[in-house]
């Protein structure tokens, strides 16, 4: 496999840009394939449990319940939950809490972790997988020293789902894994999830509730870890730092219930992602990144930043690739939508192509 480690300098790269500035930035009535939040979301069930839980506002947020219903459903004791205002908040937490000296990130991946290494001073060390492999982990390409090691799964913006003895090879004493599952549970089985686990020493995994159930304005998430790395990230958190609303959501969502839907959304996602990949492979010089496995679809093509601004001309928003250590400007991510969207989007891509080629 062809991977290569890179120390940080300066980055080009613009590391806090996320899909939101794709659809808000000129206040265009855009179709959106550049956020990964499911459309349709939140479910009417769970905005009434969120508006049932308004009523308590003038007392302090308890997190207990919430925090036993995510160790339940992941089979762990509660010393081994955090919950977070989103997963966002989880990466500053670690940046901050723990005492890394030699910090690596496996990108492309979610730009969020290295940002917050950045921003509390570290020095990162990038791996970078490669297109050539499919994006596939190399475990042998992180260097032996490297004491914090961050990687998505599956990961964002690739959709490539690592396998769990891949990333496991990464585990041992002294250094801490973090893997950040937030759309493993748009994986159906979750086949190569970490969450649960309790054998890979320091073993981090972080969870989000934003995607599956449209609550990216709510913030919610959580960290499932050993319990001296929960306490040192918990002393890290400002009081009170996840809302009762936030909080509600959380137990609402890990009802067997709620649980069963997810799982039901993931099987939808999967033959809606399939959808989408066919018609992909219709066009010349545009190649999908397979196979993938999340929600969303990575894309290269010549000319894609054309393409993207005649597809938003087209009343479609896709999610640049540039800003993605690993990647450059011949890439893009697409969301995962319904199969009427998809075959608009489709049509809207073969023309944007047309009008971009000599």
């Amino acid at each position: 496999m062809r991977t290569r480690t890179d120390a940080h300098r300066a980055a080009p790269h613009d590391l806090r840009h996320h899909g939101d500035a794709e659809v808000r930035d000129d206040g265009a009535e855009l179709t959106d394939l550049a956020v990964n939040v499911r459309t349709g979301t939140p479910p009417h069930w769970l905005r009434e449990r969120i508006a049932a839980s308004l009523t308590g506002l003038a007392a302090y947020p308890d997190g207990r319940a919430a925090r036993a219903a995510v160790a339940a459903r992941h089979g762990l004791p509660v010393e081994r939950v955090l919950l977070t205002a989103g997963a966002a908040e989880a990466f500053v937490l670690l940046a901050r809490a723990l005492p890394a000296r030699r910090p690596v990130v496996v990108h492309p991946q979610f730009t969020e972790p290295e940002a917050a290494l950045l921003g509390a001073g570290h020095r990162v060390r990038r791996v970078l997988l490669d297109a050539g492999d499919g994006f596939r982990l190399d475990p042998a390409a992180v260097p032996e020293d490297a004491d914090l090691v961050v990687v998505g799964n599956p990961t964002n913006p690739t959709s490539v789902l690592h396998p769990a003895g891949a990333l496991l090879q990464l585990a041992r004493p002294g250094r801490t894994l973090v893997v950040d599952e937030a759309f493993m549970d748009a994986v159906p089985g979750e086949p190569e999830a970490l969450a649960g686990r309790r054998d890979a020493p320091g073993l981090v995994v972080l969870r989000s509730l934003t995607k599956t159930w449209g609550l990216a304005g709510l913030r919610i998430g959580y960290v499932l870890a050993d319990p001296a790395t929960v306490a040192a990230l918990a002393a890290a958190q400002p009081l009170w730092p996840v809302s009762t609303p936030a909080l509600a959501a959380a137990e609402a969502c890990m009802t067997p219930a709620a649980l069963a839907e997810a799982a039901a959304a993931a099987r939808r996602t999967a033959a809606e992602r399939a959808h989408l990949l066919a018609g992909l492979a219709e066009f010349d010089g545009v190649r999908a990144v397979e196979p993938a496995a999340g929600p969303f679809v990575l894309v290269r093509m010549e000319s894609a930043a054309a393409v993207r601004e005649r597809l938003r001309a087209l009343g479609f928003a896709a999610r640049r690739g540039d800003t993605f250590p690993g990647l450059g400007p011949r890439w893009l991510r697409l969301a995962v939508r319904d199969r009427a969207t998809t075959d608009r989007f489709l049509r809207a891509l073969g023309q944007a192509l047309s009008a971009v080629r000599p």
